[in-house]
């Protein structure tokens, strides 16, 4: 599989309670690789997947410690590294209650400069699946790069899944646009909130269905509620969440996406690969930042 998208630095800051303005709010900040882009491979090396390539593109800065991270992680990263802007910075405010909802603060730095001279159609040898970050819709150049990777992978009849990735970017992009922007891709994997949005239909349910009537395979991710998959116009099975205690769900859904597709590709149908998915989002809710546990060498 060949995923393309961000790599970016997550600063994940756990408060409880409301953030007190003017003054202090104690809270556990850690530094984690993230980036949906790269979450997404990671989870899918964890779940199996035999062979997880990522293109992405990242600052001088922290280019070593990103390439690190993810062949740790069983990922084999083809990291462009930006001579000008630094790697992209998610700050993540985490609410350390019950919920543990969490809030980002994003500067997209070099991830957003993936553009069309980055591609190149020899990245799908050997590829069973490219997976696009929704984030790459949301900059000119990364857009160029999608609409190159979308048309070589078609004339190669490699599937290809997109992430809606971040319902506040899609807001100021356009529905309309974006759906023109996707046109081609096999499986959509949005969020509850991306799902209305797109739809306009607050209902998931009615939202999955709609969009399946575009989009050959529709799985919408309700967090705690599991997961709906639908086709050809239908919601076609409800796969539940695992019962978990949250502690942070920055990457909750990358981890979906990555077990999904990684289920995906062994032969297994989209409600038992939903069900892995759920099963790999609840192991990331009980972590902190969006990244599995890597392997103890």
């Amino acid at each position: 599989m060949l995923v393309v998208g961000d790599v970016v630095t997550d600063v994940v800051a756990r408060h409880r309670g409301p953030l007190a303005p003017g003054t202090d709010t104690p809270a556990a900040i850690r530094t984690v690789p993230g980036g949906a882009g790269a979450n997404v491979a990671c989870w899918a090396a964890h779940e199996g997947c035999p062979e997880v390539r990522l293109l992405g593109r990242v600052g001088a800065d922290t280019a070593a410690w990103h390439e690190r991270e993810l062949v740790a992680a069983g990922v084999r990263p083809r990291l462009v590294v930006d001579r000008e802007a630094p790697t992209g910075t998610v700050v993540c405010l985490v609410d350390a209650g019950s919920a543990a909802e969490r809030t980002f603060l994003t500067d997209s730095g070099a991830s957003l400069r993936l553009g069309p001279e980055d591609w190149s159609a020899e990245l799908l040898d050997g590829v069973a699946r490219l997976h696009l970050s929704g984030y790459l819709l949301f900059s000119q150049p990364s857009r160029a790069l999608v609409t190159a990777a979308v048309a070589a992978a078609r004339a190669r009849d490699v599937p290809v899944s997109l992430d809606p990735a971040s319902a506040g970017f899609l807001l100021s992009l356009g529905v309309d646009r974006f759906l023109s922007l996707v046109d081609g891709v096999d499986v959509l994997l949005p969020s509850r909130d991306e799902a209305g949005l797109l739809t306009g239909l607050p209902d998931p349910a009615d939202a999955a269905a709609a969009l399946s009537r575009r989009i050959p395979l529709v799985v919408v991710k309700l967090g705690a509620r599991g997961a709906l998959v639908a086709r050809s116009g239908a919601v076609c099975a409800r796969v539940p969440a695992l019962p978990v205690a949250p502690r942070d769900t920055t990457g909750a859904g990358d981890a979906f996406t990555g077990a999904f597709l990684a289920t995906l590709l062994t032969g297994a149908g989209p409600e038992d690969a939903a069900a892995r998915g759920c099963r790999a989002g609840a192991l990331a809710v009980a972590r902190v930042g969006g990244r599995p546990p890597v392997p103890v060498p």
